[in-house]
């Protein structure tokens, strides 16, 4: 993925990680469009940001992601990059169906249905385009599992799978496929993250990103460094000790 000159769509970037990005792809002079659920968001962000496109959409919901690409594809035609940002994390009681099951098909529908049908809604777009991106978006919970929340966990475990087989799939065509793994970030993603000292401060966060996308062209994965003690535990053998770390929990 180039650093610039793209025309970027971003769903779920009405706050947090996504609007972050865009503001700094922006910055980076590539056409940024925002897409969010909540209207008074996305007005603000016109209002602040002006260079910033905006488009409604809810990606829970498949006719409103199929009738923002067809408004986002016809308004920008030269779209070349999806990043499929959107999502939820909920904690989770699975002692009991109440204590979990609504929250479970809430996040599955959120984090896994909705990346599946946004390329789905893109893809035969973006096979047109002579060098096209779709960046998913994984966590460092993908690997290394959070005891609260384990549909998020699962889900994220789903989305690394999916860019792997896509990237397999598409390997031949225009468009590539890169895996965006983030860490904890101070973001609202969870109550009180925003003022974690465990989270990554946002800034510090996608600088870090910008600085290797640009670096770094050809990577499949973006892994900041604050994630790869969650991303490869298993492959270094301290798997049950960072289990034990991030939950806080007695190996013995």
């Amino acid at each position: 993925m180039n650093i610039t000159g793209n025309t970027i769509f971003i769903p779920g970037a009405t706050s947090g990680i996504g609007l972050a990005l865009a503001l700094r792809f922006q910055q980076k002079g590539n056409t940024v469009i925002v897409g969010g659920r909540r209207t008074e968001l996305l007005e603000q962000i016109r209002t602040e940001h002006p260079d910033i496109h905006t488009v409604a959409i809810d990606t829970t919901d498949p006719d409103s992601i199929d009738a923002a690409a067809a408004s986002v594809i016809a308004d920008h035609p030269d779209l070349n990059v999806l990043v499929t940002m959107a999502g939820i994390m909920r904690t989770e009681d699975w002692t009991s169906p109440a204590g979990f099951l609504a929250t479970a098909e809430a996040t599955v529908t959120t984090n896994l249905l909705g990346p599946i049908r946004l390329i789905g809604a893109f893809i035969e777009h973006l096979q047109t385009r002579p060098h096209a991106t779709i960046m998913t978006v994984s966590s460092g919970l993908a690997f290394t599992p959070l005891r609260v929340t384990p549909t998020y966990n699962a889900t994220k475990a789903a989305i690394h799978m999916l860019s792997e087989s896509l990237r397999l799939q598409l390997d031949g065509t225009s468009v590539e496929v890169v895996e965006l793994v983030p860490p904890a970030v101070r973001t609202d993603l969870m109550p009180g993250q925003r003022d974690s000292e465990f989270a990554m401060p946002l800034d510090d966060f996608v600088t870090e990103v910008v600085e290797l996308i640009d670096s770094q062209p050809d990577a499949t994965e973006i892994q900041v460094e604050r994630v790869k003690f969650l991303r490869h535990a298993e492959s270094r053998g301290d798997y049950a000790e960072v289990v034990a770390t991030l939950n806080q929990l007695d190996r013995h």
